[in-house]
């Protein structure tokens, strides 16, 4: 099979297209026929060599596919719900190995897809709407009126996070550069906020001066504090990435990773306590043990894409071999939404 390997952790030219090895499921796995891939950020710090658990290249990265089920090995039960069968049309979790024609996934982390959604907006929603849901609904418990303050607006968690809200009736404020501000407030931002010339924490506070109830956070770094205080009594802070680790440049960067760190605020418990608030840390990899709460968040997610309250903004789709120019593309914040690979 064709499959996009780092072969050293650096930019994205890095790349190199290679045939590998063809897969055999093993016991438990489900051996998947991949149709679209959807590039996370996640994949550009893999690929930097700065995502936790990165293994040592050589490596084939990517956590999220859509395809079709070619083979169920024995023992690969999906959790719930009707056991999956060979030309199922499937989502999946893998992790790793996602930049390939095919991928060998444990079948707890595999979902059927409902009909009618195309190959390609299937690769779009699993990582960013199930973080998003999962950090807004069931870590942070938001209800009908609650404010919310999404950072990257513009980006693919950053919508998901942006429709999600609106089908609640939240009030949203979001950050983005100049160039994205006439796009959020067409999606729904009731306060669209450039960072790039406006204090976010001002801007907040100037409509919400009690607080807001929840900041949604990959920032990282002094943004951390920053956002913390936007919030009121009942706030939650929901850190979900670190992207001033990584830098603005695209590779791995010690420096930047040593002053985010550095910036990064210490929240005392006891703090915590007297002001009501909570910080909630979420990473999606580490639900991957949790399958029956993510089958059941998809399940809501599938209901809402299948009633046209929510749909995946796909910015730009690449086929596989050009992985290279879509890592770039976002590197370069070039997108609006979720960038795609298709295997042909």
């Amino acid at each position: 099979m064709r499959a996009l390997v780092v072969g050293r952790y650096g930019p994205p030219n890095v790349f190199e297209l290679q045939q590998a090895p063809d897969l055999q499921p093993k016991a438990g796995e489900v051996l998947i026929r991949v149709k679209a891939i959807g590039v996370n950020f996640a994949d550009l710090l893999q690929r930097m060599g700065v995502y936790p658990g990165t293994p040592k290249p050589p490596f084939i990265p990517g956590i999220e596919i859509a395809g079709v089920v070619e083979k169920v090995a024995e023992g690969a039960k999906p959790g719930e719900g009707e056991a999956l069968r060979a030309g199922d049309a499937v989502v999946a979790l893998t992790q790793f190995n996602a930049y390939a024609e095919w991928a060998s996934v444990p079948a707890g982390r595999v979902f059927r897809l409902p009909p009618g959604i195309p190959f390609e907006d299937a690769a779009a929603i699993p990582v960013n709407y199930l973080t998003a849901y999962h950090a807004m609904f069931t870590m942070g418990n938001l209800q009908p009126g609650n404010r919310i303050l999404i950072h990257g607006a513009g980006g693919g968690v950053g919508i998901a996070a942006v429709q999600l809200a609106r089908v609640r009736e939240l009030v949203i404020f979001g950050t983005a550069g100049s160039a994205k501000q006439a796009y959020l407030r067409k999606i729904g931002v009731h306060h669209a906020i450039d960072y790039t010339s406006s204090d976010f924490v001002e801007a907040v506070r100037k409509h919400a001066p009690d607080g807001i109830e929840m900041v949604m956070d990959a920032i990282g770094g002094k943004s951390f504090a920053r956002s913390y205080q936007c919030l009121g009594p009942t706030g939650r802070l929901v850190l979900y990435g670190f992207s001033a680790g990584a830098g603005t440049g695209v590779a791995r960067s010690w420096l930047a990773s040593l002053k985010a760190r550095l910036q990064t605020p210490r929240f005392d418990p006891v703090k915590l306590m007297g002001e009501n608030i909570a910080v909630i840390g979420v990473r999606l990899t580490k639900l991957l043990s949790r399958p029956a709460l993510l089958r059941g968040e998809l399940a809501e997610i599938f209901r809402l894409y299948g009633e046209r309250k929510i749909k995946p903004v796909i910015s730009r789709v690449f086929p596989l071999e050009q992985a290279a120019e879509a890592h770039q593309y976002i590197h370069d914040r070039k997108n609006i939404g979720k960038v795609v690979l298709v295997v042909k």
